[in-house]
């Protein structure tokens, strides 16, 4: 028996592999794709494949405060969905926090950091998963599949994304890719982190078995890959 989830990556990317529309926190797809003739009008069709998603979101901290978590809301709707969230910095505030606790049934925060601003919130529904330095992400995949998360999505910034890939823990990649070219040396990719540079480093390499490749209105498509192991 496996003793881990069945993971895919489930992200929004423009034709040349950008997950971003800039190098700063201010810019982000969700924003300012809205903005864009020729790609606003077929925007909808991810955030409904985004719905299909897997009951366990794994995700980081950083791309929770980007999107607006740590800002004042109102009339928060709770959805379906276990987050998991890697913070070590950390990205949220205690405010952050609170957002997210009231967005969904349940808030795994995982971190290295004992001064988190989770640690001061007592909330049935708030788990802290605590490591010393680095956190070891198969461990943590493996207490997940015993809480009972089989299928994780994730949907994480480009070295988080890297990290797990190197690591052999993505088993499935979901691409909706928009019909936009972005660009830019410092806009994060789908997969950032550490640039390979020896022959060695090629072990490191993941490659993929096309599972789908479909056409989506206004010259959207959405790519499905098995990573082989």
């Amino acid at each position: 028996m496996n003793d881990l989830p069945v993971t895919t990556l489930f992200m929004l990317v423009s034709a040349d592999g950008k997950i971003s529309t800039g190098a700063t926190d201010e810019r982000d797809f969700d924003k300012d794709l809205p903005k864009i003739k020729g790609v606003s009008e077929g925007l909808t069709q991810y955030y409904e494949l985004e719905k299909q998603t897997d009951y366990y979101s794994f995700n980081t901290g950083r791309v929770m405060a980007k999107v607006g978590w740590n800002e004042e809301k109102a009339g928060i709707e709770q959805i379906d969905v276990i987050f998991v969230l890697v913070d070590n910095k950390p990205h949220l505030t205690e405010r952050g926090v609170a957002n997210l606790l009231k967005r969904t049934k349940k808030l795994y925060i995982v971190t290295t950091n004992k001064e988190h601003p989770a640690a001061s919130i007592k909330d049935a529904g708030l788990e802290i998963l605590n490591y010393e330095n680095d956190i070891d992400f198969r461990d943590l995949f493996k207490k997940l599949k015993t809480f009972g998360a089989d299928r994780v999505t994730i949907q994480s910034g480009g070295e988080m994304n890297t990290e797990l890939m190197r690591s052999g823990l993505i088993d499935f990649v979901s691409l909706v890719v928009a019909p936009v070219m972005v660009g830019g040396q410092a806009t994060s990719s789908l997969l950032d982190g550490r640039s390979l540079a020896t022959e060695g480093d090629l072990k490191l390499l993941r490659s993929l078995e096309l599972l789908s490749a479909d056409k989506l209105d206004n010259s959207y498509l959405h790519l499905t890959y098995k990573v082989l192991k």
